[in-house]
Formats: C-alpha cells, structure tokens, sequence
C-alpha cells in the first residue's frame, strides 16, 4: 500500500519548540519575554518527553502492533530525538548566557552561592533556617536498600560529601528542593538601583554544612538533576471500576512511571553520575541529557516582575462592539450572533452571558462542556449559582484532559456539590469540543442559544491563547448543539444523534468525510481551470489521509495558504505542485490556539471555526465540533484576520521541508507583525 511522504511527527513537534526557543533568543523581544519563553520551551520538552518519547518506549516494547502510525521505527525516531535535543540544549544555554549578560546590563543580578557579600550570606543562612530547613530531608542514598523513586517534576542536588584529609569515606547524597513549596526565586540584600537574585538550591547549597554537620565531612559538592518519567495515564479495561477510580489510579502511577529522561549538570562528579545512573536503573542508550546549572526552567516563567523598570506593554481586551452599548449580552446573541477574538476580545462577555442565564426566571436549563478551567473559574461560580436559582445544570468535565485531570476531579466534586449533574464523558474518547446550550421558555415557547468555540472556557488562558468564539441562538447551529448533548447523556445508545448532525461537523462521526468532500471540491473546480483555494489555521496538521488530500489538490492547482502553529507534518515543496503552497507559523507574545477553515467552494465560500486539529485523534477519536459562519460581515473578519496572519513578516516562520524555521523577512515592504495589526483591526472596528 502506498504511504505519501511526510515529517516524522515528533520530529516536527520539536521543530515547533525551537520556534519558541528561537523568541528567547531574538534580542528585539523584552528581556522578561525572553525568560518566560525559555520556561515555555522547557515545559514544553518535560510534556514531550513525558507524552510522545514515552509513548514511543512502549511502542518498542509492543513490537510490530506499535507502529501503526509512524513514519519509521520508534528506535530510528528516538535517536533522531536524542540528537535534535542535544543541539537544541547547546542552542539553550547560548541563550541563557546572553540573556544573563543583558541582564546585568540592567543591574540584575542572578548570585549563586559563590558569589555573595557578608550581608547576603547573613541573610540567607536566615531564610534557610526559618523558611528551608523543615522541608529539606537528605537521603544518603548508599545506605538505602531499595532506591527512592524520584519525583518527575521535581528537581534534586546530588551532593559528594568528603573529608578533606580523607580520614573517613566518600559518601553520595540527594536533597530534595522543594521548589513547589517555596519561592524558587529569592530577592537578596542589594545596593541601590540593582537587583540580587538566588535560586533556592543555591541557599541549600551554601547550607549544606549545616544540613550534614554530624557526619563529620568538611567538603561539598552538589548540582542538580532530574528525571521525566512516563505521563501517559493507562486506563484498563476492567469494567468492574469506575473511571474515576482508574484516573485515581493512574495519577498515582504517574508518580512513579518509567524514566524516560535523565537531565544532569555536566560538572557532576563523573563517579556520581555513574553510581545515579546505575541506581536508577538507565543505560548509556537511554536519553541522558548533560544541561547547565539550572533545571526546571519552567519556573523561569515566573521570575519575579518586580526587578524589572520595563512593564510589559500588553494592550489590554476590550469589549465587542456589538456589546459594548448594551447592559446584556444574551439581548444581542438573541438577536444577533456575535464573533469574539480572544485574547483582543474581552471573555468577560462569555462568563456573562452564562451569568445572565443563571439569574434569567425564564431560563430553564444550561449544559456546557469544560475541558480545562481557570483555578478561580468564574464560569463554574455561574453554573454552581444557576443550580441555587432553580436551573438544571449539566456539564461535561473531561477527566483526561493531560495534566489536568487532577484539577477536574476537584471540580466534579465542587459541581455535584453544588447540585449540578456532571457527565463524565465518552468510554474511549475526549470530549474536546467546546460548546454552551442554553434553553430559554417565553410564553411556552422554548428557544435556545450558547456558544462554538475554539478555545477552553478559561478566563486565565483567554488573555494569552489566540482564539475564536461564536455567541449565537441560530437554530441550526444550536439544534446539533443540543443533538450533541443528548448523545452524550446517554453515548452507549445516542449515537444516532451525533450523525443526524447537519450544520455542524462532528468528530468521530461525519467531519472526516466532509472535510475530504470540501477539498474534492476545490479538486474538481481547480481541474476545469477555475479558480480553486483552502485556507486553513490549525494547532497542528499530521493526519496521513488529508495529507495525501492535500497533496492531490497542489497537484491539481488549488491554491492552499496555511498558519500552523505546532506540528506540520506535510511537505510544501514539490515540483509537481502547480501553485506553490504557502505555510507559515506564528510564534509571538499570544499562543496561536484557533482553527480556522476557509473553502473558496466556487465563489460561495464556507468558513468553518473548530475545536479540532487535523490529527487522527481529533478526527476519529474525540467529540469535536466545526461551526460553520454565515454572516458574511463575519466570514469577512476572519478571512481579514488570515489575510493579516499570512502577510506577517516580524514573526512568521517559513514551514519547508528542511524544517529550517527560516524568518519571513520584509523586503521593501511594511513591516507587519500579525498580533499587533488583529488588535488594531479589530480595535478600529469599536469607532465603525
């Protein structure tokens, strides 16, 4: 069987990463930006690690059932990886170094224990002995039978403990940092107009004789490492227990799944390193990653903003302009459907139409699905007042959204606390659509209205995740809304509800099939010489079977423009292709999170927004919904939005086949960075 040719995926996935390593190192970016994109990038590699490399361990174990959906075999891609991060890490810490030296330029200084004055070390062994010493606990590891298992997100000193005249042995020790406990960053004593700043292991550093003062030892040395283990949370298939239970269950396993990453200081001591990697049970195969003195640099995300005289000049959102002039949002959506672009559009109007539902005497009912929320959700304080004002409320919380089924099982509890009837899913499958129905009663007639959206309902998110929002009460939209809902409060025997759908695409049932029809379409029109185009936004684009659609229509002359912002597995250089295809993506201040579609469909266009990507798992594995817009006010803003997007030239990034992430630079042309132009386009439209 014929397989087209694509990226690996995990290949492209760290393409993508150095995209945002590439914005630590532009030196045009705020030095606080800069920082904060070094944590990004590193939060990002432990996700990768934790998810895709893991996934790959097992797929070596599994043998030929593993390799259902890969481009080549798991041990040729993990080698691959090896290499790329290796590169990627030297690439880090030439960032790091140049971001400390601008840094002191500012007069902030990052001290390590070798480097403080009288008063600063006065100070320290203070903090160390009232903050630190009750949550430090040593482990000499030589004397432990079975070793400790280390804590994924946890980052570690291995310490060589000595005598100098060496009148008793060598010993080998951990010390935990309890870096989720404490402040990472700790502002020291400074002269006027500079900034000191030690790091937590530091402090532990510099105390280390007080730590191991009754072993004798009068020498020390400690640097830091850390393991990634196995994230991915196996769900059995014994009925007997709940899913709840099983989500439980693997979050408790997850503490301790299998390595996948040991990252280490490459000063350490090279009989430490080979005693730790003994003991922990790697081999020189296994991805060993020698690093700098810092780990866990996603806590870099929060460097304190205090040490900084330049404030971030984010534009703050503001509200649409359809609502600005009224007191209600849900008199407008009744009237009008209303697109929100977040994060230039306020979310307050989201969180208030749900808000006007839970006190409206002729709402009825409200059903919502919630896959990741903000830790103060303003939404679910509606939904839970709602329930207390007579409403039925029903929600569908995703308890397998990755890393943050913890959070949900929280709010499952606070919800049914609250009265509030929580569904829990689909066996198999993420509900990953994102959707609001809610049932108004006038006069006996029953009317309803909510929302499509790209994006989670996440007030926190919504300030930095670029995406889209349609408020609406438009029947056909909101009769396969409700249709959705009905199957999923009953998903064993409702199927049936899913595919009578008609307005909107729904994954797993019927959006694969109508994407394939959409772009057979633009096939047919560009095979009879007229004019022919896709234009598409997406996360991610690694889909096998509308890859190779894709491939079909560039050979058939459809024009096809692309914003990708993660994974691109499609190659966009081929001779054969008659219309050179355009790809670009976007890494800037907001993380590009809309999917948008856009088919020429022979001059009558159809704009689609969804909730999902063009990977298998989307398709055939999640409850997903496309929303088409119909107004062509709308269509237009979206396509202008795209058109701004696909003429950026500050922080666009070229997507070929060498996954150079070449920069689009201008040439005698306007210099148009694409977040800053959707804010004023937008914002223009306030005084229109």
């Amino acid at each position: 069987m014929y397989k087209p040719k694509t990226i690996v995926r995990d290949i492209s996935w760290l393409s993508f990463n150095h995209r945002v390593l590439q914005e630590a190192a532009d030196d045009s970016v705020p030095l606080k930006e800069r920082i904060k994109f070094l944590g990004i990038f590193s939060n990002n590699l432990d996700e990768f690690f934790r998810v895709r490399v893991a996934t790959l361990h097992r797929m070596i174990e599994l043998g030929q059932r593993g390799n259902m959906h890969l481009e080549m075999q798991p041990e040729l891609i993990l080698e691959e990886i090896q290499d790329i991060v290796l590169d990627q890490q030297k690439e880090f810490e030439r960032t790091w170094n140049d971001i400390l030296k601008q840094l002191n330029r500012q007069k902030i200084f990052l001290k390590n224990e070798t480097q403080l004055n009288r008063e600063q070390k006065k100070f320290i062994i203070n903090y160390f002995d009232e903050e630190i010493r009750s949550n430090v606990v040593p482990l000499m590891i030589e004397s432990i039978h079975s070793f400790p298992v280390l804590s994924d997100k946890s980052i570690y000193l291995a310490c060589k403990l000595s005598k100098k005249d060496k009148s008793i042995p060598q010993r080998f020790a951990l010390v935990s940092v309890p870096a989720r406990r404490l402040p990472r960053f700790v502002i020291l004593p400074s002269k006027p107009g500079e900034h000191h700043i030690i790091l937590l292991e530091d402090i532990i550093r510099h105390c280390l004789p007080f730590i191991f003062s009754f072993f004798g030892y009068d020498h020390f040395s400690s640097h830091i490492i850390k393991l990634t283990r196995d994230a991915e949370i196996d769900i059995d298939n014994d009925i007997s227990t709940s899913l709840i239970q099983k989500i439980e269950k693997g979050l408790k396993n997850r503490k301790k799944g299998k390595t996948v990453r040991f990252v280490y200081d490459k000063e350490i001591d090279p009989s430490l390193l080979t005693y730790l990697v003994k003991r922990i049970g790697l081999t020189q195969k296994d991805n060993l990653i020698p690093g700098g003195r810092i780990h866990n640099f996603k806590d870099f995300i929060n460097f304190p903003d205090s040490v900084f005289t330049q404030k971030n000049p984010r534009k703050k959102p503001f509200v649409h302009p359809l609502l600005k002039n009224f007191t209600r949002v849900t008199e407008v959506v009744m009237q009008k459907d209303v697109l929100l672009n977040f994060p230039y559009h306020s979310f307050d109007s989201v969180i208030d139409l749900v808000r006007e539902a839970a006190i409206d005497p002729e709402v009825t009912e409200i059903k919502i699905t919630c896959y990741r929320l903000a830790s103060r959700s303003r939404i679910i304080n509606a939904l839970t007042n709602a329930v207390r004002n007579g409403k039925l409320v029903t929600v569908v919380i995703e308890l397998r959204a990755r890393f943050d089924e913890e959070a949900n099982l929280e709010w499952k509890e606070e919800l049914e606390e609250a009265g509030v009837k929580v569904l829990l899913g689909v066996h198999n499958m993420k509900v990953h659509g994102k959707l609001c129905l809610i049932k108004k009663v006038v006069n006996n007639q029953t009317t309803h209205y909510g929302f499509v959206s790209t994006g989670n309902l996440n007030e926190s998110t919504s300030k930095i995740y670029s995406d889209h929002c349609l408020l609406t009460s438009d029947r056909k939209i909101m009769a396969d809304v409700n249709r959705i809902f009905h199957y999923l409060e009953q998903p064993k025997t409702r199927i049936k509800y899913l595919r009578a759908c008609t307005t909107l695409l729904v994954s797993p049932v019927n959006m694969r099939k109508q994407l394939m029809m959409l772009i057979d379409k633009e096939i047919k029109t560009a095979k009879a010489g007229k004019e022919a185009s896709i234009t598409l936004k997406l996360n991610s684009l690694s889909d096998v079977a509308l890859i190779t659609k894709l491939y079909d229509a560039a050979r058939a002359g459809v024009e096809l423009k692309m914003v990708i912002r993660g994974i691109f597995c499609m190659l966009t250089e081929n001779g054969k292709f008659k219309i050179p295809i355009q790809a670009i993506s976007i890494v800037d201040e907001y993380l590009e999170h809309a999917r948008v579609m856009v088919f020429h469909n022979g001059g009558k266009e159809k704009v689609y927004i969804s909730s999902a990507d063009w990977m298998v798992r989307n398709i055939d594995h999640r409850i997903e919904a496309a929303c088409p817009i119909f107004e062509k006010e709308m269509q237009q803003e979206l396509k202008d939005i795209l058109k701004i997007q696909l003429s950026d030239n500050i922080k666009a990034r070229r997507l070929d086949n060498e996954l150079s992430n070449a920069y689009i630079n201008p040439r005698n042309t306007k210099k148009v960075r694409s977040q800053v132009e959707t804010y004023n386009y937008l914002f223009r439209k306030l005084s229109t």
